[in-house]
């Protein structure tokens, strides 16, 4: 009982310090005012065997300038590419590597004009059907390479964290096929870590909401809006917004004779 006793006291004195420090030294939150933007993302997945597939997704990421918004000026090209390896109709796995390009969109700055990022990937989705709608659970982490624009900045290392919840909803029909439209409501949390992350670990929490149309099996367009925030690397008390419209374009080749095709695998972006 005594020892008992101690341990609630002991915890008890910890969690008030842990309280009393963080009044002392938390500020108040700040939001930057909306950025808007917008990406044009396509997202292909090439069946080479059985199990094994190519992941080739190339995006284009556009930002405002003072006088045009959304599409005033490039801010970063993806080059994300992985082979995937299919367990089942409801879970396969991928790992591979990205080239960033980020451009300078801060129009008073004299640093430099393009800086490449790089990562490596990893990446566990699970696709779950219930009723006519299909629920996707994705676990993405990423190993990034990244500098500033400055001439002197050296590249820092972090790791990114990201789940993604995701539903599609076919409107015209009991299931996602082809001639179906669909609507998708979706929602990912992406936290980082590293040495340069000394309070900012929440990067980005995206709500986004598409309307998308399976033209076949082989191909998919769908386009939305989402809405993101999240801290800044240099200052946790400060947030960045942003107001993005997304343009996304599905293919999904292969390229393995008939008699060797398996029934359609649930994959998705």
């Amino acid at each position: 009982m005594v020892s008992t006793f101690k341990k609630y006291t002991f915890i008890t004195l910890i969690l008030f310090s842990v309280e009393l420090f963080a009044q002392e030294t938390a500020t108040k939150s700040k939001f930057k005012p909306p950025v808007t933007k917008t990406w044009i993302n396509t997202y292909g997945n090439f069946r080479i065997s059985n199990r094994l597939f190519w992941v080739a997704q190339t995006h284009f990421r556009f930002q405002e300038t003072e006088s045009t918004p959304y599409v005033g000026q490039i801010g970063q090209v993806y080059n994300r590419h992985a082979i995937g390896y299919i367990h089942s109709k409801k879970f396969n796995m991928s790992l591979g590597g990205v080239l960033r390009l980020n451009f300078n969109t801060d129009e008073s700055s004299t640093g430099r004009n393009l800086v490449p990022e790089w990562r490596i990937w990893h990446q566990y989705m699970f696709a779950v059907p219930f009723s006519s709608t299909m629920f996707y659970h994705r676990i993405r982490i990423e190993h990034r390479w990244t500098r500033g624009f400055a001439e002197d900045s050296e590249y820092i290392f972090r790791n990114r964290w990201r789940y993604m919840f995701k539903a599609k909803v076919p409107l015209n029909s009991n299931k996602i096929k082809e001639k179906t439209f669909y609507i998708s409501p979706e929602v990912e949390l992406i936290m980082q870590s590293g040495k340069a992350v000394v309070g900012s670990v929440m990067e980005d929490l995206r709500i986004h909401g598409s309307v998308g149309y399976v033209i076949n099996p082989r191909l998919t367009v769908a386009t939305g809006l989402m809405y993101s925030h999240g801290q800044t690397l240099s200052d946790a008390s400060v947030f960045k917004q942003s107001w993005t419209a997304r343009f996304h374009l599905y293919f999904s080749p292969d390229f393995r004779k008939i008699k060797d095709k398996l029934p359609a695998i649930h994959m998705d972006d």
